[in-house]
């Protein structure tokens, strides 16, 4: 907010809105106490309102919420939602308009998958959205998991794994040398392990330890333990009995899919393939813990001690939960930035929010940068020839009357 004061000019204060949604981890927080939830908002919106901003309110945003803005923030900056053109991109061309991508996000506590899928009956309604965009109605597909963010997943693998154990796990998701202890409070606390704890209702011992052994197989092996695919009451499903479509399209993966792709250097389109993905977490996963520190001491020993089972779990997640293949891999593309544009689901929310996006097609379609710089050219150069055509018959007019004559 002190950023926004800054930035935005003193004039512009007053009519500038603010808006604040909440997600994934505030969605927990209510589960678990719905009243502590409502004090945390009325926190942040006495804090904002101190601003000289027009705040217009914080609120918990629904998962396919989240879902549903993200898709918009992703087609919004890549221009999916208007036609093609043609004519030097000034005429649109008749009935044909651009396929949109589907979008991927994964947070820390839930992850979200919303697409337009081609020509499949909704089987399950509560995961349909209907939009009508610049003239054209949209059906989208979009379910938010939650619980299964990278932390919240983290955290329920190592309950399941903490079962029958004296309270050690050797886990292979972890580097070989790395240890970490964890208090069991905090790992009970979150409703995402309460169907672990029946196995400790007592808490036998206050804490319990994680010792890695980097094993990428093992990992992954541990990993889709998480995902329930032994019941389906519609014709597919994703996992845990929810309705799934199959993936179809280019999809715009972000957030936690980006940040951690970006760290073992997959994100561009010649090294992000599926093999390459399995090939780079064997040789990760398995590098001992004391070298990972030389080489990377200035990140963050959470963040780098994750990035194994991060890595792993979006795979995991992907191939066994979204049924991506081998071959729909190269359909995903990690995304950090559109156009110097952060892709995340706050740009939707803002565009709903203000109704920046219409309806319906404007009656003439803006034209692009491109164009627009094409057209000023062209323009300028005819008015320099007519000015030169111009000068040249008032200082010599002999040369053009005397044809006419």
């Amino acid at each position: 907010m002190e950023r926004a004061r800054k930035v935005i000019p003193t004039s512009q204060h007053t009519e500038t809105p603010v808006y604040l949604g909440a997600t994934a981890g505030m969605r927990l927080l209510r589960m678990e106490n719905e009243r502590l939830a409502d004090k945390i908002l009325a926190a942040v919106a006495h804090s904002i309102s101190s601003y000289p901003f027009d705040f217009q309110g914080a609120r918990i945003l629904t998962g396919q919420e989240e879902g549903a803005y993200g898709w918009i923030t992703i087609n919004y900056l890549l221009g999916r939602f208007t036609q093609k053109l043609s004519w030097f991109n000034l005429k649109p061309s008749e009935g044909d308009t651009q396929e949109t991508y589907g979008a991927l996000d994964l947070g820390g506590a839930s992850t979200q998958i919303t697409f337009v899928p081609r020509n499949e009956t909704t089987e399950s309604s509560n995961t349909t959205l209907h939009f009508r965009l610049y003239g054209k109605n949209y059906g989208v597909y979009t379910h938010s998991f939650l619980c299964y963010g990278k932390d919240q997943a983290l955290l329920q693998k190592l309950s399941k794994d903490l079962q029958g154990t004296n309270g050690t796990i050797r886990d292979p998701c972890f580097h070989s040398g790395y240890q970490r202890k964890m208090n069991m409070s905090d790992l009970y606390d979150a409703p995402c392990t309460r169907r672990f704890e029946a196995t400790f209702p007592f808490l036998p011992f206050p804490e319990f330890e994680v010792r890695g052994t980097g094993n990428y197989r093992q990992c992954r092996r541990s990993i889709l333990q998480l995902f329930n695919t032994s019941y389906c009451p519609y014709s597919s499903c994703s996992f845990n009995g929810i309705f799934l479509p199959s993936p179809q399209g280019n999809f715009g993966a972000f957030s936690a899919f980006y940040y951690v792709m970006e760290f073992l250097n997959l994100t561009s389109e010649e090294q992000s393939t599926h093999k390459k993905m399995i090939n780079t977490l064997e040789k990760f996963c398995s590098r001992p813990w004391e070298e990972l520190q030389m080489y990377f001491g200035e990140v963050k020993e959470k963040y780098l001690s994750e990035y194994c089972f991060s890595g792993t779990y979006i795979l995991a997640l992907l191939l066994n939960g979204y049924h991506f293949t081998a071959e729909s891999w190269k359909n995903i593309h990690f995304m950090g930035k559109v156009r110097s544009t952060s892709v995340g689901w706050t740009l939707g929310y803002m565009l709903n929010l203000t109704n920046m996006i219409p309806s319906e097609e404007p009656l003439s379609t803006p034209l692009t940068h491109s164009t627009y710089v094409f057209l000023m050219v062209l323009f300028s150069l005819i008015l320099v020839i007519a000015v030169i055509i111009g000068i040249f018959i008032f200082h010599k007019p002999s040369y053009f009357w005397k044809d006419m004559v």
